[in-house]
């Protein structure tokens, strides 16, 4: 993992700089102990050179003594006094010097004769201090030269050595130590330099190295994540991050690419919402468009209504006056002619009244607003009074209308309103009648169907022989209105109401009408009603 290996690094880092500190301590101990050393060295060059000028200034008074001049007593006590101290220091300085070369086992003779020396050096300055006290009280008449021989001779033997040359051997000594003590302090000093120095080189290229590595480490991983975020700024969310790698990025990489597939997701799901929603518009506004073009087409409808109307409703009304202007102008007519006038009077009374009970049926056709008393009934009852309303008006059409009852027909019983059945099938065979060509034929057929699967049903088809309907009419049999060119022409006093009407009641009784025709063959109308079951 790339922290692991961060932490790694810097620890390795860390570590090097704590050693090379450790190093440098050490080595600063060293040459300091050295330096100590020098310094120690010089001081005890320096105390055998005071010793030995002091030696010399004490020669000089006894000299000038002898020769009779006036000294001063209390300098001869000075300069011995003087020698001791420096001999003092000098033994004080030697076992510190011993102890700092403790573990160089090369110094240890130089120490035992330094102490040596010392204790000779000691042991001239007791005889030294007696002969000075020797002169001191000798007569006046001494013999100088005898006095000089014995004081040179304990100034300059002890113990039978030779003290200039054991001094000049330790000043010679001491100066070799300080040497020494000096070329070591600079060589400790030279390697502090030079561990420094490397020490600092390689935490430069280790840091380098380091540097280098995490450059190329980071170098992939960075441009994968740049080019990620430049992808899903441009909005491209179906962009991946590679996660090959197992370290930080890949996790960093993992929860970036999650969040791109949620983005993708809200992103889809607000797409199809702002389709939905579209859709839903458009579906709304092609509902506005056709409820539009159907009020267009019922303003339509219902301007050739009102002259349909009009015109239906004139010509029995004009037919009412016309009679009636006739049988009042009619002077000593018989009683025959009167009641010719009234029945002609009465068919256009007729005539009117279905024109009125035809609007009124189409202003309630409305399904929701058309009020029905539905109670269960036999269906051959209201057939039967229908049919013979059928055949008494194609008497009059010389139209013969065919109809027997099936053995079954006590059977068919179904839920409705008996005066809207009659007047359903009424329409059905009226319209059957009125398009048929004189001498023609009406055959009416009922039964009880039942397919599998279906609820039982009644079915009634009646087939006429008359002018027929073309297939592009077919489709516009049921509008309110409608009339084709060949019905116009076949029968001027229709309303185009008909067929609607009883498609409005079948629809009421949960049923429907289909129509089967060809122009010349004739028309096959079919209803088919739901009849009432066991369950229902």
């Amino acid at each position: 993992m790339f922290r692991k290996r961060l932490t790694v690094a810097l620890g390795i880092l860390a570590l090097a700089a704590l050693l090379q500190g450790g190093v440098s301590w050490w080595v600063l101990q060293e040459a300091g102990e050295k330096v100590y050393r020098g310094r120690v060295a010089s001081d005890m060059l320096g105390g055998f050179l005071d010793l030995y000028g002091t030696k010399q200034r004490l020669r000089a008074w006894l000299s000038q003594a002898l020769l009779g001049a006036p000294v001063d007593p209390q300098l001869r006590e000075t300069l011995q006094n003087d020698m001791a101290a420096a001999l003092s220091r000098l033994d004080a300085m030697a076992l510190l010097a011993a102890e700092l070369d403790g573990d160089r086992d090369a110094l240890q003779a130089e120490h035992r004769q330094r102490k040596e020396d010392l204790r000779v050096l000691h042991q001239s300055l007791d005889e030294l201090r007696a002969a000075m006290a020797t002169v001191q009280l000798a007569a006046p008449n001494a013999n100088p030269v005898a006095v000089w021989s014995e004081i040179t001779r304990v100034f300059d033997v002890s113990q039978g050595r030779d003290l200039r040359s054991l001094l000049s051997r330790n000043i010679d000594r001491e100066k070799l130590a300080v040497a020494r003590d000096r070329a070591a302090a600079d060589s400790s000093l030279a390697l502090v330099r030079g561990l420094a120095l490397g020490a600092a080189t390689a935490l430069a290229l280790a840091a380098m190295l380091l540097a280098l590595y995490f450059t190329r480490a980071l170098r992939q991983p960075l441009e994968e994540l740049s080019t990620g975020a430049e992808a899903l700024q441009r909005g491209d969310l179906q962009h991946r991050i590679p996660t090959h790698r197992h370290d930080e990025f890949s996790r960093f990489a993992q929860r970036v690419n999650a969040m791109a597939s949620e983005i993708a997701q809200h992103r889809e799901r607000e797409t199809q919402a702002r389709q939905r929603l579209e859709d839903l518009v458009q579906a709304r506004t092609a509902e506005l468009e056709e409820a539009l073009h159907t009020l267009q087409q019922l303003e339509a409808r219902r301007r050739q209504l009102f002259a349909d109307v009009s015109h239906e409703l004139r010509t029995p009304t004009t037919a009412i006056r016309g009679e009636a202007d006739i049988a009042l102008r009619g002077q000593d007519k018989p009683a025959a002619y009167y009641q010719g006038a009234m029945q002609r009077i009465v068919g256009a009374a007729q005539q009117l009244g279905g024109v009125i009970d035809d609007l009124l049926t189409m202003a309630r056709s409305d399904i929701d607003a058309l009020t029905l008393h539905r109670t269960p009934l036999d269906v051959a009852e209201p057939l039967q009074e229908a049919v013979e309303q059928a055949q008494a008006l194609g008497r009059e059409h010389r139209v013969q209308v065919q109809y027997a009852l099936p053995e079954d027909a006590p059977g068919w019983r179904l839920l409705g309103d008996a005066q809207r059945l009659r007047q359903l099938f009424t329409l059905l065979l009226h319209n059957a009648v009125c398009y048929s060509h004189p001498g023609g034929t009406v055959q009416v057929r009922a039964r009880r169907v039942e397919e599998a699967g279906d609820v039982p049903h009644w079915e009634l088809r009646a087939t006429d022989h008359g002018i027929g309907i073309t297939a592009d009419e077919l489709g516009r049999v049921f509008e309110r209105n409608f009339r084709s060119e060949r019905a116009r022409l076949h029968r001027a006093d229709g309303s185009g109401l008909g067929l609607p009407i009883a498609a409005t009641l079948a629809r009421a009784h949960g049923g429907k009408i289909e129509i089967d025709s060809a122009p010349g063959h004739g028309t096959t109308v079919i209803l088919r009603l739901p009849l009432l079951t066991g369950q229902s």
